[in-house]
């Protein structure tokens, strides 16, 4: 999961589709690759579970599925709190050394 987003193509691609579904084609427009590299960050968000394609005929729509964007945005918000905490400590510390050598 954490390395299907960390390439700035495919989170582009995630940005694009939380504007809502776009056919394969118009989605890919937007980005300066050929339309097989661009399918290839399209297989690793489908493998990720982040993107589902839709196939009707000859058309492919791809849409975001967030789901697994929460469980990640969790486990961020998780270690968030521990770098705060311990970034308030160090403060603390370096405010209270200062007031020591005055």
């Amino acid at each position: 999961m954490i390395a299907a987003i960390s390439d700035p193509t495919r989170r582009a691609i995630i940005e694009r589709l939380a504007h809502g579904p776009g056919r394969i084609s118009d989605v890919a427009q937007r980005f300066s690759m050929s339309l097989t590299g661009f399918c290839k960050h399209v297989k690793v968000l489908e493998r990720a579970k982040l993107v589902r394609r839709i196939r009707h005929g000859r058309e492919n729509t791809l849409e975001l599925s967030p789901g697994p964007l929460r469980d990640v945005a969790r486990w961020i918000l998780k270690y968030e709190q521990f770098w705060n905490m311990r970034l308030d400590r160090l403060e603390e510390f370096f405010t209270t050394h200062k007031e020591k050598s005055r």
